[in-house]
């Protein structure tokens, strides 16, 4: 029997959850004909045509205390924070299990600059952040994870146990979980379920304050005061800055993997795979328990929680694919959105670019992700969205790609891909995994660099990846280069994105930090 350290609500209840907590349609807010998805920031440059952004990714981690591969990255940022106007957070904003108790200790204090009394960051409420310059998540797998209870509650008994222990497992959980993604709206969203009714519509006039020009989903949006107020309105939601509408999403309630009901030699494939992982991850946990530790010459230390959590993912997938009674959700609400905004944006003609950003790769090179249900999923439904656009779109589109840029995390490396003639939407688009900001490495897939598809029986290239940042060498000559990026955006419609990799490389025991080439996209 496999034992699982985590738990993960099911879609209907993270939809549900969520619209709970920012009292989604309420009566006041429709009164109001107030636009729940979208915020403005409160900037004076956010007309400017030339700004630069900065993204992290799968960062939330409180393990490698000494030396923390998150902080390593986030001084790397600090250097270009002047310039920038924001930074985009792809997602695992808290390992493991997204629980407020770790927000202090695998957010705020990595971030310190970031936060308004960011130094004080032992005595700083997780749900009353503001931020100096705005940090614009989204939520990622590990946000919405939970504890079973009596892991829970194992946690929380030994404690100062498993931090003796940290040097040989560390699993970096408290003792609770999200409840359900709880942690993260409040530490993030306008968290109006917790505001009292008879406050409610003061709490609304003072900060839905914004103007929308173009009023698709309503004529007032969240005002985001950098330094003073800075709420989501959503788990998913639109912003426009410098002429390019960004697209925040949550991949999470569009990811379930299709099951495999009829199809037997895919069944039995998948049942082959799953015996092997649960061999290899038994053999993991008896490493574990041993008191010299070896793995391939790697650093166990780092190696093992990484590799079991893998396993974990890669087992989870497996499994909603052979459950035959679970019916397949998705959420039709938010994919038909994001359809009818960037239809919207492009018909807008003071709109000149779009990126989106959510947290899991349709492409990606990581030796994991890309055979997976869950990328299959988030592929399968971003191109019945992005088709449905090119047939609204038409000739407006004027052969550019529908999208400029995507950037995503849950993959722990750096991998920049671009899209070939998929036969779909997402053709020519350059797709960016920045989720190596922190927690650990995974390398690339020793397939190499091109990620192809099957159609009838016919195997042809969809995408390409052209750099790769990634767990690498092995041994003495390991190489673990952890990253954010820098976005330059440019005048001109399309604009010119220049990608710059932010690189904290640890190498024989030693950190160094650099930018790399920057490169258009």
């Amino acid at each position: 029997m496999s034992f699982k350290l985590i738990t993960e609500p099911s879609i209907e209840t993270k939809i549900r959850c969520m619209r709970q907590r920012v009292r989604w349609q309420h009566p006041q807010l429709v009164e109001r004909d107030i636009d729940q998805t979208r915020l403005v920031i409160d900037d004076s440059g956010v007309d400017d045509d030339t700004f630069s952004f900065l993204v992290v990714g799968d960062s939330g981690t409180g393990r490698h205390r000494s030396s923390s591969p998150q902080r390593q990255v986030a001084e790397q940022l600090l250097n270009h924070a002047d310039s920038a106007r924001f930074m985009l957070h792809t997602g695992d904003v808290v390992y493991l299990v997204g629980s407020r108790d770790q927000y202090q200790s695998n957010f705020i204090k990595p971030y310190r600059e970031w936060v308004v009394g960011g130094d004080d960051y032992r005595h700083m409420a997780y749900d009353r952040m503001v931020f100096k310059q705005p940090i614009l998540p989204v939520p990622g797998n590990h946000d919405y994870y939970d504890l079973p209870a009596l892991v829970g509650l194992v946690s929380g008994i030994t404690g100062p146990l498993r931090y003796a222990l940290r040097s040989y497992l560390d699993l970096d959980v408290s003792w609770r979980g999200s409840h359900r993604g709880d942690a993260y709206a409040r530490a993030f969203l306008d968290y109006l379920k917790a505001v009292p009714q008879n406050d409610l519509g003061k709490h609304l006039d003072t900060h839905y304050t914004s103007p929308v020009s173009d009023p698709v989903g309503g004529s007032r949006a969240l005002t985001y005061r950098p330094g003073e107020f800075t709420r989501l309105p959503n788990r998913y939601y639109t912003f426009r800055y410098g002429g390019i509408d960004f697209f925040a999403l949550d991949s999470n309630t569009f990811n379930q993997p299709l099951p495999v009901i009829h199809d037997r030699a895919s069944r039995q494939a998948l049942q082959q795979q799953c015996q092997q992982l649960e061999e290899e991850k038994a053999d993991l946990m008896r490493q574990a328990g041993m008191e010299v530790l070896s793995l391939d010459g790697e650093d166990p230390k780092e190696d093992i929680t990484e590799k079991l959590e893998s396993i974990d993912e890669q087992l989870n997938d497996i499994a909603k694919q052979l459950d035959s009674s679970r019916i397949s959700t998705v959420d039709a609400e938010q994919l038909e959105w994001v359809r009818d905004r960037l239809i919207a944006s492009w018909q807008n003609p003071a709109v000149r670019g779009r990126i989106l950003f959510f947290h899991h790769p349709p492409y990606v090179t990581e030796a994991t992700k890309w055979p997976q249900g869950q990328t299959l999923a988030v592929r399968h439904h971003l191109r019945q969205v992005l088709d449905a656009v090119a047939a609204e779109v038409g000739d407006l589109a004027q052969g550019r790609p529908l999208v400029d840029l995507v950037l995503n995390g849950h993959a722990h490396c750096f991998d920049y891909v671009r899209t070939g003639d998929t036969g779909h939407g997402d053709a020519h688009i350059p797709w960016v995994i920045c989720g190596g900001s922190g927690y650990s490495l995974r390398r690339q897939r020793p397939e190499g660099p091109e990620l192809n598809e099957t159609v009838n029986d016919m195997s042809y290239t969809v995408a390409t990846s052209h750099l790769y940042l990634g767990r690498n060498g092995s041994g003495s000559h390991l190489k673990r280069p952890y990253s954010g990026l820098r976005v330059e955006v440019s005048t001109g419609s399309p604009p010119k994105l220049t990608l710059t990799p932010l690189v904290a490389e640890k190498f024989d025991g030693h950190w160094k930090g650099f930018d790399m080439e920057a490169f258009e996209v």
